[in-house]
């Protein structure tokens, strides 16, 4: 089996990440926008993770990103969540820290180490689909060592100014193919990307 690392995240048009779902879920800068996402329902972006999480058999995740997942989602396995409520709780959860002592409660975990390319490569071999959903330190990680196979990505119709981007500087340098686009109702445009080798080319235009 070669299975695919597959990242989502929601961002608004200026690329900010941070905390989409509400205040608490990420405070840090005093960044005074959390919870940015909530206001913009859509039933586009539903489907469209729903569809993504139809292959979903484990997940990959940051240390504050899982903290945040097992303070919510082993309460939500029922009702209008219960579906991933149910899916999260269900599959094995992967958490990228370098902390060997750390305490993980939720069923189903376990740590990552250090040696993020060896462990991808793990995860790979066992799984079809592993999401990493937020997690936004982890993913430069990935993005710097070209260990990923989709970027998904919800862009909405916002400009924050300030927060956790998606690609802030000092990212690494990266070509990518775009493998679809749909635009949703609220504006919310949903765009997937696959990593492409080699480095980013320069040149002079009509050169």
């Amino acid at each position: 089996m070669t299975g695919r690392i597959i990242i989502d995240l929601f961002t608004t048009l200026d690329g900010v990440a941070q905390a989409p779902g509400g205040p608490e879920e990420d405070e840090s800068g005093a960044f005074p926008f959390g919870g940015w996402q909530a206001p913009l329902e859509s039933e586009a972006v539903g489907r469209s993770v729903m569809e993504g999480m139809s292959t979903l058999d484990a997940l990959l995740l940051g240390r504050r990103t899982y903290d945040i997942f097992a303070g919510y989602w082993p309460q939500h396995t029922t009702g209008p969540e219960g579906a991933i409520g149910q899916l999260f709780d269900r599959v094995p959860k992967y958490v990228a820290s370098r902390n060997a002592d750390i305490e993980l409660q939720w069923q189903g975990s376990s740590r990552v180490g250090a040696d993020l390319v060896s462990e991808v490569a793990r995860l790979r071999s066992q799984h079809e689909d592993v999401h990493v959903i937020g997690s936004i330190d982890l993913v430069q990680t990935l993005f710097a060592e070209q260990l990923f196979d989709v970027l998904q990505l919800w862009v909405y119709p916002l400009v924050l100014g300030r927060g956790k981007k998606v690609f802030p500087d000092g990212a690494a340098p990266s070509n990518l193919a775009l493998l679809s686009a749909e635009t949703g109702d609220g504006g919310i445009l949903a765009v997937r990307y696959a990593p492409l080798p080699g480095p980013v080319r320069t040149g002079v235009m009509g050169s």
